[in-house]
């Protein structure tokens, strides 16, 4: 038994169940190469249009956050920066 519920054999459906799955995994592994190349290919081009990438991977990422979320971490970083001295 693979995970102490369903018996693994050589022939039976719990064969090709598995086969099935693994062969799902290596297309969606395929895709996210794909759309990792496409992202690349986005900031390329926003590169090349004069904007900063690490700029926008960091909008990105934070349009990603729930709007409590953000306003957490804006708040500590402010915190942190007037701590330092970095700002008033």
């Amino acid at each position: 038994m693979a995970d102490g519920n369903t018996p693994v054999n050589s022939g039976g459906v719990a064969h090709d169940q598995l086969r099935t799955i693994i062969e799902r995994i290596e297309r969606l592994e395929e895709e996210k190469a794909a759309t990792s190349a496409d992202i690349k290919e986005v900031y390329a081009e926003a590169k090349a249009n004069g904007f900063d990438t690490k700029t926008l991977r960091q909008v990105v990422r934070i349009r990603k956050q729930d709007k409590a979320e953000r306003q957490e971490q804006e708040a500590i970083l402010e915190v942190y920066l007037h701590a330092l001295g970095m700002i008033e």
